[in-house]
């Protein structure tokens, strides 16, 4: 909103400085500023609210140690995270861009989800929260949203170069594959000889739900320590900023040689504002935590997060950036399918790990929570590291 404010100043009234509201980075700038001061005064007031109300984590006995010391921590606390993702977006992007407003869908919608789910457990005492099934039909719901304004608005579209080092505007369905030098992929090529290409935006679709599902599901699993969702998101949130940035830059996406995404650098804003949310929700969820954020911050991270990936048109990248909620995730399908075919064979179930998701492994294996979290986050970085490199690197 401000910048359309800004630009009336500047151009109709020529008030000095307000061109400066112009530039992404300025306003990327002062996004996650805002997101940072709105998470520090407003989580103070939520944590004292969410006390008064016994808004309490119901905690059940793992065998962990210093588990129990966190009955009574505060939940919900992922509205933290979304009041401090939101405004600042809505101030300092321009809130027309078909980009923005898919991303501020996504985390509401799936904020919204997981508020339903944490409400079940908390006041309504079942600790089941909301069937997976109704969490599923919310996934599917919001792959439907994303995957169809991807491919039927016609205010998307990518640029790519030719031969000889000029722009071709393409509405077809193309991604990035990284690694490969010539790394577009059309999604044309998964139909068989026999469909028509029309019936793609079917393909594409299935696989946007997939994605959508898996991430935000691999971010849900990934928050049971203190701080891990939250820093292993803002890790994730930096990398996609500098991703979308170079992908919506004319200039630099040339010199790059990477796929031109038009009106996509609004989106590093976006990216801003979520960093600035969960670095301010870190404030208050590092160890000890003093508020878990709960499905309703969960389900959010994981979904905006895959929103974004594929938007940029980064989806490939994927199990490298997003690695730390792939192994989560892994670790969990892994040990329910070894534990189920070795009780069908032996008779009695087996299990690979000591416990999973994979962080409660190493807490068996008496690491400290804090150490786990740590070692987490160094990996992360790892990888994001390795995302960027493939601008270059193919």
């Amino acid at each position: 909103m401000l910048y359309y404010l800004f630009e009336y100043l500047d151009k109709q009234l020529n008030v000095p400085g307000a061109g400066v509201f112009q530039y992404i980075t300025f306003r990327a700038f002062a996004a996650i500023i805002t997101s940072l001061g709105i998470a520090a005064i407003w989580g103070k007031a939520v944590i004292y609210r969410l006390q008064r109300l016994q808004i309490g984590e119901e905690i059940r006995d793992l065998g962990l140690e210093g588990q129990m010391a966190k009955k009574g921590t505060p939940t919900m606390g992922g509205f933290i995270i979304l009041l401090s993702l939101i405004i600042p977006t809505i101030l300092f992007a321009k809130i027309t861009n078909v980009y923005i407003v898919l991303l501020l869908i996504s985390a509401i919608w799936l904020g919204a989800v997981g508020f339903a789910d944490d409400y079940i457990k908390v006041f309504k005492k079942n600790k089941d929260g909301l069937s997976g099934k109704f969490k599923i039909v919310g996934q599917i719901g919001l792959g439907i949203i994303v995957g169809g304004t991807m491919y039927f608005n016609d205010y998307v579209k990518v640029r790519f170069f030719n031969a000889d080092q000029t722009f071709h505007d393409s509405k077809s369905l193309l991604t990035t594959v990284p690694f490969l030098k010539d790394n577009q992929f059309d999604y044309n090529m998964l139909l068989p000889d026999f469909i028509p290409d029309q019936y793609v935006w079917i393909v594409y679709i299935l696989v946007v739900i997939f994605i959508i599902t898996a991430v935000s599901n691999g971010a849900n699993i990934t928050d049971g320590l203190d701080g891990l969702a939250a820093g292993t998101s803002v890790i994730i949130g930096i990398a996609l900023a500098i991703l979308a940035y170079v992908s919506g830059n004319k200039v630099i996406s040339q010199y790059l040689n990477v796929m031109f995404i038009p009106y996509s650098g609004e989106l590093a804003i976006f990216c801003a504002a979520f960093v600035g949310a969960c670095i301010g929700f870190l404030w208050y969820n590092t160890y000890p935590a003093q508020v878990f954020m709960g499905d309703t911050g969960s389900l959010m991270l994981g979904g905006v997060i895959a929103t974004l990936a594929i938007v940029i048109r980064k989806e490939m990248l994927i199990p490298v950036l997003c690695g730390i909620f792939l192994v989560e995730n892994l670790s969990v399908i892994i040990q329910v399918a070894y534990f189920k075919y070795t009780k069908k064979k032996y008779g009695e179930g087996r299990r690979i790990f000591l416990m999973s998701p994979l962080h409660h492994h190493f807490q068996k294996k008496n690491y400290h929570e804090a150490k786990i979290v740590t070692r987490f986050f160094i990996v992360g970085i790892i990888l994001a590291v390795l995302s960027l490199v493939t601008l270059k690197l193919r």
